[in-house]
């Protein structure tokens, strides 16, 4: 029997009897707390259509949330991203009641889920399984990433300043590699470039050496069939795909090799090789989040490599195009003096934009965020303001009223991270008792949790709460021609305004004064199921203000199926909330200001309003 042909029997064997074991899928769960009618049919397996996410019913859909968490990264919890469901739970509450998030990356060990070569632990994906339940139930939608960084955490000595994670210690074991050593590194991800004992790990990983990579593909298929069998169908379709490897490098290149040959001849093979183990696992509806080349889009001239999967071809609807971007030049505190400014990255986020629409699909910058301690943190609250920003558009705030046609599609994103041990860890670093690791993140001195825990246990926000829980349109019924959101969140003590409404709308700029504001364009789908913005908690019903052609209103009303304007809870029971939008026609153009500014606006100032967005509007598209 060939080789090839035993690891295949073998894989089947061990699926069959994870499967058998544990006996038949569970019953379906009842509908999500506070859904409405549309709701489940919204919650249908998301898909990619014509270059977008959408839901069940055809809308557009936007996936905004964070990485949970790094903490999957450390021993301290044996590779889960909490001690326990009932911390998952708080976390998955407090995220999308204090975060606005609608989504999560949701970090996976391969070491852990196959501590043993050809052994997968189920123990390890039940309980994975459990914690991945805790936010589908709070109506989070989820995709897997099987994690790694510097390939091995089992690559590092005990005594070494930085650590790894990913694979097991038997495929490092396989390897006899050097004695790991990263030289004059002051940021652990120079080891991904000069530490040799990674580099060659990593070759050998893409190279199928000492066969780790068939080894990596059967428990990711194992751990794929685990948990669409642990999950109702309904829960199942709140995951939405799921990521094969994170942020992807050669380690070394073969002689005549580049960046690009190797994402062809390399990466995409192993992509492909990856969607078929998703389609054997039954997730052959649910789309790959394929990661480039990390560095494809590095934003320091000297570490950028050509990249982005250009040779892919047309991904469609199978893949996503996933990315991470950091920017490099303000966290080395050297290549960027002052702060991060109005449209500091639109260029960066419209490649990304960009490349997703040339392969014919939809794109989640699945890392971005920046160290909220340290010599460099002062920057946090600019940069990632300025992140958002870029998410939410491709224009920068000074010409998004005079190019709003030009705001391109509103992008899906994950920060990095959520982690509610924050500052709490107890991490033995590199298995160290001497090392006993506290502070942020516990690995390798970062510290990017917006999250943690008071000392009454309680889930608090350690960024500006009007950064992170923004109004964005998380289902668009038709197609989104332009989107902005001025959040008005602060550095230190002084608020960030970059996209002030202009002089040329005076009573819209009266209206929204000096409160937090967006405003969505787009042409409806004609079908009944409203689009839905997520109001953040800085918009409580009573102090929202909403301007559209559909009408004008101050503390909108209730949902029902005949109001085109109301608001309803978010389903999950978290208590976030949304607001609603029903708006008739095929194609026809609407838009829908929404601002917590004025206090009890007249009637004839909300007339004005309407009336110059009305024009404005018309102008835009024309």
């Amino acid at each position: 029997m060939s080789k090839l042909r035993a690891r295949l029997l073998g894989v089947l064997v061990l699926i069959t009897g994870l499967l058998t074991a544990t006996g038949a899928q569970p019953a379906a769960a009842d509908p999500l707390p506070d859904s409405r009618w549309f709701d489940t049919q919204a919650s249908a397996t998301l898909t990619v259509a014509n270059g977008r996410f959408t839901d069940g019913l055809g809308r557009e859909v936007v996936l905004r949330g964070y990485n949970v968490s790094g903490e999957t990264k450390l021993e301290e919890n044996t590779g889960l991203p909490f001690a326990s469901v009932a911390d998952a739970k708080k976390s998955a509450t407090a995220l999308r009641a204090l975060g606005g998030a609608n989504s999560v990356r949701f970090l996976l060990s391969w070491a852990h889920a196959e501590p043993v070569r050809g052994q997968v632990d189920s123990s390890y994906l039940a309980a994975a399984t459990d914690q991945l339940r805790a936010f589908l139930d709070a109506g989070i939608r989820v995709f897997p990433d099987f994690h790694q960084d510097l390939y091995s955490r089992y690559l590092f000595n005990t005594g070494s300043w930085y650590s790894g994670d990913g694979a097991p210690k038997w495929a490092v074991d396989a390897g006899n590699y050097p004695q790991e050593s990263c030289g004059i590194c002051l940021f652990w991800g120079q080891n991904i470039t000069q530490n040799g004992a990674v580099k060659q790990a990593s070759y050998d990983f893409w190279h199928n050496a000492h066969g780790v990579q068939g080894a990596f593909l059967d428990t990711a298929q194992a751990t794929m069939a685990y948990v669409k069998q642990h999950l109702t169908t309904a829960e199942f379709a709140g995951v939405v795909g799921v990521d094969p490897f994170n942020e992807p490098y050669a380690g070394t290149y073969d002689s005549g090799q580049n960046s690009r040959t190797w994402e062809r001849d390399v990466l995409w093979p192993f992509h492909v090789k990856f969607r078929a183990r998703m389609d054997a696992a039954g997730w052959q509806d649910k789309p790959a989040f394929v990661e480039p080349n990390l560095f494809w889009n590095a934003n320091i001239a000297s570490r950028r490599q050509e990249g982005g999967l250009l040779d892919a071809g047309t991904l469609g609807s199978r893949y996503v195009f996933n990315t991470h971007f950091y920017d490099q030049k303000a966290i080395s505190g050297i290549l960027m003096w002052g702060k991060a400014g109005d449209g500091r990255y639109a260029t960066d986020f419209g490649t990304v934009r960009d490349r997703a629409s040339a392969a014919g699909t939809t794109a989640v910058v699945s890392e971005f965020g920046h160290p909220l301690s340290g010599s460099v943190s002062d920057k946090a609250p600019t940069v990632v303001k300025a992140m958002y920003q870029a998410l939410d558009s491709r224009l920068p705030g000074s010409s998004w009223w005079s190019r709003a046609a030009s705001s391109g599609p509103v992008l899906s994103g994950t920060q990095w991270q959520w982690d509610i041990y924050s500052g709490r860890h107890h991490e033995l670093m590199n298995d160290n008792p001497d090392k006993v690791l506290t502070s942020g993140d516990a690995w390798n001195d970062e510290d990017l949790s917006a999250v943690r825990l008071d000392d009454s246990g309680t889930a608090v926000l350690r960024q500006d709460a009007r950064l992170l829980d923004r109004l964005y349109p998380s289902a668009t019924a038709g197609t989104t021609v332009a989107f902005t959101y001025e959040d008005r969140s602060r550095d230190g003590s002084t608020t960030l305004t970059w996209n002030p409404v202009p002089s040329s709308l005076p009573h819209v700029s009266q209206l929204v004064g000096s409160g937090q504001y967006g405003l969505l364009l787009w042409r409806s789908d004609g079908g009944a199921a409203p689009t839905e913005l997520h109001l953040p908690a800085s918009f409580p019903t009573s102090a929202t203000t909403v301007v559209s052609d559909l009408g004008a209103t101050i503390s909108p009303p209730a949902y029902t199926t005949t109001t085109p304007i109301g608001v309803a809870p978010e389903p999950g029971g978290t208590g976030s909330r949304r607001l609603l939008l029903t708006a008739p026609g095929s194609r026809t153009l609407h838009y829908a200001l929404v601002t917590n500014g004025a206090t009890a606006p007249s009637a004839d100032l909300l007339s004005a309003a309407r009336t110059e967005l009305a024009s404005w509007a018309a102008a835009a598209v024309s």
